[in-house]
């Protein structure tokens, strides 16, 4: 092969790859975003999170703060988790799952850094007993994704959760609005 051939070649294999747009975009961040609740709750799969989290990520809580400092601290925090909720453990046999609420999500770009998500979500709690999944309560929340063009994807970078709420009563009471 020709010495212009392979430069040419190892140049193109080189070069970041630009930024998602449009539905490519969505595609990704939705992927992403049901990968990262799939591995933090019904999954309970922390050594999914490596590939999601960015090596500087970190979380925000309406209720706790700060809650996971560092990409480590919130693999840690998972594994722990996952662990209590097997036989013998402190929450043997407990489990949950998160709901996207539909038509909550939205997507917007950030240059060509990354993007960010906005959505709502509702919790559920397995009830054994009744053999149902109960919901527990909603909040809403915002990724920031980060673009790593030499990787050609996506990481989140920060997650803000707030909002935090009971469940609201179902069927709602007609004309009241739910407390928030």
């Amino acid at each position: 092969m020709p010495l212009t051939l392979l430069l040419t070649a190892a140049l193109t294999a080189a070069s970041p790859a630009p930024m998602p747009t449009g539905e490519a975009l969505t595609r990704q961040i939705a992927d992403n975003d049901a990968r990262l609740f799939w591995a933090v709750f019904e999954g309970c799969d922390a050594k999914a999170l490596p590939d999601l989290l960015a090596p500087d990520f970190r979380m925000i809580h309406d209720k706790g703060g700060l809650v996971e400092p560092s990409r480590d601290a919130m693999i840690a925090d998972v594994t722990k988790s996952c662990a209590a909720r097997q036989p013998g453990g402190a929450q043997a046999g407990y489990r949950n799952r998160r709901q996207l609420a539909p038509g909550s999500r939205t997507i917007r770009t950030m240059g060509d850094w990354g993007a960010l998500e906005e959505a709502a979500h509702i919790f559920f709690e397995w009830n054994a007993r009744d053999a149902r999944w109960d919901m527990v309560g909603g909040a809403r929340y915002m990724h920031l994704w980060q673009w790593m063009p030499a990787e050609g994807r996506f990481r989140l970078s920060q997650s803000y959760s707030y909002d935090h709420a009971a469940a609201a009563p179902y069927p709602p009471t007609p004309g009241a609005e739910p407390k928030r």
